[in-house]
C-alpha cells in the first residue's frame, strides 16, 4: 500500500506558477514565473507527487498552459520519478487522453463529473480507474463547480458516492470557504468526507501547519496538497514530507 503523500501545488494562471485566495481568480497572493524550475525545485526537496491545476481551464478562459505541463511532465529529474496529478478544465475525453500520453499518472475531474459523467466512466474503463481523479470542491458543505463559481445542491457526502459509482479512483477534497486563508483545515467537514469515502481521498485547503497535515494523516486520507502556506513560508516541506 503506498504511503501517505505530502503534494505540493503548482496551479498555473497564465503561464506562471500562483496562489489564489479562496480560488478567485483576481486574488492573487503569490505569483512566480518559474513554473518548471519551481516543480523541480519541489522534486529536489523529495516530493513524490506533484499536483499540478491549470488555473485558466478551470475558469474556461482557455487551456493555455498544456507546454507548461508538458515541459514539467518530461524533465528529466522528473519523468518516470515522480508521480503527477493534473486538473482544470478538463472536460473532454481528448484533453484527458493528451495529458495521460505526456506522462501525467492521473488526470483530475471537477465540474465534468457532474455535467459529464460518462466521460469519467469512458476513462475509468480504457485506463483504470487509478488514473481518474474526481475533485469534490466544497462551499458550506455543498459541492461548487465551474471554477468554484457555481454552488449546486449537492451535499458533499452524497457526492462521494456519486463519483465513486463512476469508477473516480480516488477523491480531491478542497474546502473553499478556509483555501487560501492559512488558518487552518475544518476538521468535521474533513472527517465527514474521509469517513463517508471507500477510496483514497486527498485533501486541500487551509492546510497552514505540520500539525494540520499530521492530523489529515491520521485521520485516514491518503495525502494531503500544500498551496498557500508552502510558497508563503508558513509550512516547510522537508520538514513535513513523508
Amino acid at each position: 500500500m503506498q504511503g501517505f503523500e505530502v503534494i505540493p501545488a503548482v496551479d498555473l494562471k497564465g503561464g506562471n506558477c500562483v496562489q489564489l485566495q479562496q480560488g478567485k481568480k483576481d486574488a492573487l497572493i503569490f505569483s512566480a514565473e518559474n513554473p518548471v524550475v519551481i516543480a523541480r525545485e519541489w522534486v529536489a526537496q523529495g516530493a513524490r507527487r506533484l499536483h499540478i491545476i491549470d488555473l485558466d481551464g478551470a475558469f474556461m478562459e482557455a487551456q493555455s498552459n498544456f507546454g507548461v505541463i508538458k515541459e514539467i511532465a518530461e524533465s528529466e529529474s522528473i519523468k518516470g520519478k515522480v508521480r503527477i496529478q493534473v486538473g482544470g478544465g478538463i472536460r473532454s475525453y481528448e484533453a484527458a487522453v493528451k495529458l495521460l500520453k505526456i506522462g501525467v499518472d492521473r488526470v483530475i475531474f471537477g465540474t465534468a463529473a457532474f455535467k459529464s459523467p460518462q466521460l469519467i466512466q469512458k476513462l475509468a474503463d480504457e485506463f483504470s480507474s487509478e488514473r481518474v481523479m474526481v475533485a469534490l470542491d466544497a462551499r458550506e458543505g455543498k459541492v461548487a463547480i465551474d471554477g468554484w463559481r457555481e454552488v449546486t445542491g449537492l451535499e458533499v457526502k452524497d457526492a462521494v458516492k456519486k463519483a465513486e459509482e463512476l469508477g473516480a479512483g480516488s477523491l480531491l477534497f478542497t474546502n473553499i470557504d478556509v483555501e487560501g486563508l492559512m488558518r487552518g483545515v475544518e476538521k468535521g467537514i474533513i472527517e465527514q468526507f474521509v469517513g463517508a469515502a471507500s477510496v483514497p481521498v486527498v485533501i486541500a485547503g487551509g492546510v497552514s501547519s505540520a500539525e494540520d497535515v499530521n492530523w489529515i494523516k491520521e485521520v485516514g486520507a491518503s495525502g494531503v496538497v500544500l498551496g498557500s502556506a508552502l510558497y508563503k513560508g508558513k509550512i516547510n516541506f522537508e520538514r513535513v514530507k513523508c
